[in-house]
């Protein structure tokens, strides 16, 4: 027999269900567009700096794609793959930004990959979808009509939030892989001030400004990283 504890969770439980199953179709459609609509990225200059990233990295090769769309962006897919719009890789060719600037880039979205972003992302949605549905409707009963809206803001800012840190934590990793390659951070600083410009100044509109943090807390957070590389905390010596 089924105890009321479990009746109880019921309702919880199915949405998380469908939280998942939203997700997974989401990502299914995802990944059929990208194959559908990517080609290898095969440019001479950007593929020297994929392979110093790659060299840093201990791996063959780091696998790009251009996404054939035109808004300014770069992503990383669930199964690791790398992806540079074809608006972006469009700046390269005209000039305004440098191959050590989409690097950068790269660089930025393996740290998704590399810190498990993509794949943990599963889990956020589902458990979003899932409180953002037993939000709406408690506060329909209360506030009948509103409650779904004031549930959505909420989920949206948790999503936010979460995104903005997982931003973060992508800008250590490619600010830690680009120095390592020899590459350094300026063209990360470069392009972070470069994203206003890039994007048309719209920062209600792209992709690649919606769910990061503001710019400059960005360039400031890897200021922060290659000072304190460059300059160490003393160490007392170490005992052999």
């Amino acid at each position: 027999p089924i105890s009321p504890d479990m009746l109880q969770l019921t309702p919880f439980l199915l949405m998380l269900a469908y939280g998942l199953l939203a997700y997974w179709f989401s990502a299914y459609r995802t990944a059929r567009e990208l194959d559908a609509r990517s080609t290898p990225l095969t440019d001479p200059e950007l593929r020297r700096q994929t392979d110093r990233l790659a060299i840093a990295l201990g791996v063959p090769q780091v696998k790009v794609f251009v996404y054939e769309i035109e808004p300014v962006n770069g992503l990383a897919a669930a199964d690791g793959r790398i992806f540079l719009t074809r608006g972006f890789y469009q700046k390269f060719r005209d000039g305004l930004v440098t191959a050590e600037e989409l690097a950068s880039v790269i660089a930025h979205e393996l740290g998704h990959v590399a810190l498990g972003h993509a794949r943990r992302r599963v889990v956020d949605f589902s458990g979003q979808n899932a409180m953002r549905m037993v939000l709406a409707a408690v506060l329909n009963r209360v506030l009948p009509g509103v409650g779904a809206l004031i549930a959505n803001g909420l989920a949206s800012l948790l999503a936010a939030r979460l995104s903005r840190q997982d931003e973060f934590e992508a800008d250590a990793y490619a600010a830690a892989l680009m120095t390592k390659a020899g590459l350094g951070t300026a063209p990360q600083i470069s392009l972070l001030r470069k994203l206003a410009l890039l994007t048309g100044g719209n920062a209600t509109g792209p992709a690649w400004l919606l769910s990061h943090p503001e710019t400059g807390q960005r360039i400031d957070a890897v200021e922060k990283l290659q000072a304190r590389w460059a300059n160490p905390p003393d160490r007392p010596p170490t005992r052999l």
